[in-house]
């Protein structure tokens, strides 16, 4: 059950991030709307730059198969981290180039160091799988934040306010977290070279292949707007902003809950017979999942267009929306469950070598079919998509690595709504309510069953 709260932690996050973006730029104006934006992919930019890595190592290394590891590994992490928080502050001088301010430089250093810590030590606290206390800590981050920078931008109405809410926000949250963790996650003064050389190591490559992750829909966009323009190339770079996101929160959260698991078992018992079966169903998990989630999106996606897309970008969207959808599942899957024998056997060369792939090949798909059909919207997607799904063919060889049992019927019938739920927005398309209504009791009524023993896998 309390990884069932966790999953709802995960979506209470999500939903209260959306509504604080909408309320904050309704309470500022643009120019400082604009400026709490930049500050915030910067703040953003440093805690992966600083501390992806170590959330990575921690991620396949903590706790360890024993209290003595476990002990070992929190020391050195906790050193790596302070080490990493000193070069967050030397980038306040790199910020300082470029006309930054020193106070809102030092603002972000200081918010990027208590995000990563936060971040850091949710992840330590799931990696142990303390489930109850991860959740209600990630609940309340999110609430103090939301409400501390909803007061900044009310109280002021301009940059200063909204980034002292902020850096409020997480001082508040970090000194909570360390007190009601404070017997969880016990100060640790161990230092082992050869743990930091191995977190390093890993955490770098990991680190390097989320970079990989994230470039395949810079290459997209960029490719769309060349190709058509950027009045064209609106529809399709909405389609890519929006739809990346439900599968990005469905395999996180999902993967948040089981994946620790995994790693725990895998190094206390190798490929036993139910470490093969657990594997399976977090392979049918995590697929199911991806699959009904598409099917759900199908099902709305006209009706969402009418009601959240501009007129003039409806008809490129709603062309492009389909395709585009399948490469964000489809790179979903290849980052999350076709790298896992890799990351589980820490073979570095594979997981850095698959982010490539899937990157290269999405955006050589695109590239290729825009020589050929210039202009052609569709094409593109079409071509994005195919280059997709040869990376995912591609890396399905790497399960294969690590031997599994699967659990194929909720995965089949997850494969059925989906199918179903397109066939019926295509075959009512001239009735958008039919259409609706048909493709939503389709995903509903084959997605019930494998549901329900999703829930049943995940609350074990």
């Amino acid at each position: 059950m309390a990884k069932i709260v966790a999953l709802g932690s995960y979506l209470y996050q999500s939903a209260l991030a959306l509504g604080l973006l909408i309320a904050v730029s309704n309470l500022l104006t643009a120019p400082n709307y604009v400026a709490y934006s930049l500050f915030v992919s910067i703040v953003q930019f440093a805690d992966i730059a600083c501390f992806q890595w170590l959330r990575s190592a921690c991620s396949r290394f903590y706790p360890g198969p024993d209290e003595e590891s476990e002990r070992a590994e929190r020391g050195v992490i906790i050193a790596e981290f302070i080490a990493s928080s000193a070069l967050c502050f030397l980038g306040v001088v790199a910020a300082a180039l470029f006309d930054i301010s020193l106070w809102l430089g030092l603002i972000g250093a200081a918010v990027a160091i208590l995000q990563g810590g936060g971040e850091l030590h949710l992840t330590m606290l799931r990696f142990r799988q303390e489930f109850r206390l991860f959740s209600w800590l990630q609940g309340a981050r999110a609430t103090i934040l939301a409400a501390t920078t909803l007061a900044g931008a009310a109280l002021g109405g301009e940059l200063g306010h909204v980034v002292a809410g902020v850096l409020a926000g997480n001082l508040v949250y970090c000194l909570a977290a360390c007190i009601l963790s404070r017997r969880s996650l016990p100060w640790s003064h161990i230092w082992d070279g050869k743990l930091v050389r191995r977190h390093l190591a890993y955490g770098g490559v990991s680190a390097g292949a989320s970079v990989a992750g994230v470039l395949a829909p810079l290459g997209l966009k960029t490719i769309f707007a060349s190709q058509l323009g950027s009045a064209a190339a609106a529809g399709p770079l909405l389609a890519l902003d929006l739809l990346q996101r439900p599968f990005g929160m469905i395999i996180t959260s999902l993967q948040a809950v089981r994946y620790p698991e995994l790693v725990a078992r895998f190094d206390r018992e190798g490929s036993s017979e139910g470490l093969r079966i657990e594997l399976g169903r977090y392979y049918a998990l995590l697929t199911g999942s991806a699959l009904l989630g598409a099917a759900g999106l199908i099902a709305l996606l006209g009706a969402a267009t009418l009601a959240l897309v501009p007129l003039a970008l409806q008809a490129s969207f709603t062309r492009t929306a389909p395709l585009i959808m399948l490469v964000a599942l489809l790179r979903a899957l290849t980052h999350t469950l076709l790298s896992t024998p890799a990351h589980l056997q820490r073979r570095l060369p594979a997981i850095l070598g698959l982010a490539g792939l899937d990157c290269i090949l999405t955006c050589a798909g695109a590239w290729v079919t825009a020589a050929f059909h210039p202009g052609a919207g569709t094409a593109i997607a079409a071509g994005s998509a195919g280059g997709a799904a040869t990376a995912a063919a591609l890396g399905v060889v790497m399960l294969r690595r690590q031997p599994f049992i699967m659990t194929w019927w909720p995965v089949l019938a997850s494969v059925a709504a989906l199918i179903l739920a397109w066939l019926s927005t295509d075959l009512f398309a001239s009735d958008l309510l039919l259409a609706t209504s048909v493709a939503l009791a389709a995903a509903l009524l084959f997605g019930a069953a494998p549901s329900l023993t999703f829930l049943r896998w995940i609350a074990r």
